[in-house]
């Protein structure tokens, strides 16, 4: 099994900031990339900000600049540190780990998602 769970979320002013953490756990041989996505309500989830296993890094244009995304390989983590929200920010966020192998010798990938933590940006 595999396990991907989000925490950090919360409430914060406009202008704040906060720090996400994702942990994919369980049987994980490797995690090809880490990505965060969010959904605002009525709109469809959307990529805020990837981190591939070599450190390739996008970004949606609207957080360029003001949102960070990194990686802990070994602990199979990643980091999304957002600083001067908006709230237009509010949304809750969702961690994907992508191409997940399981063992070495099985190439078989799969993705896996988090259930997602809430932030609100207050105006």
């Amino acid at each position: 099994q595999v396990q991907v769970v989000e925490s950090g979320g919360g409430l914060v002013q406009a202008g704040g900031s906060l720090r996400l953490s994702c942990v994919a756990s369980g049987s994980i041989f490797s995690i090809n990339a880490m990505g965060w996505y969010r959904q605002a309500p009525g709109k469809q989830r959307e990529l805020v900000a990837v981190i591939t296993s070599t450190g390739s890094t996008n970004y949606a244009d609207s957080v360029k600049g003001r949102f960070t995304i990194s990686r802990d390989n070994p602990k199979n983590t990643a980091y999304l540190q957002m600083n001067s929200l908006k709230p237009e920010d509010t949304a809750v966020y969702y961690c994907k780990a992508d191409g997940v192998r399981r063992t070495s010798w099985n190439p078989l990938m799969r993705d896996y998602w988090g259930q997602g933590t809430q932030v609100t940006v207050s105006s």
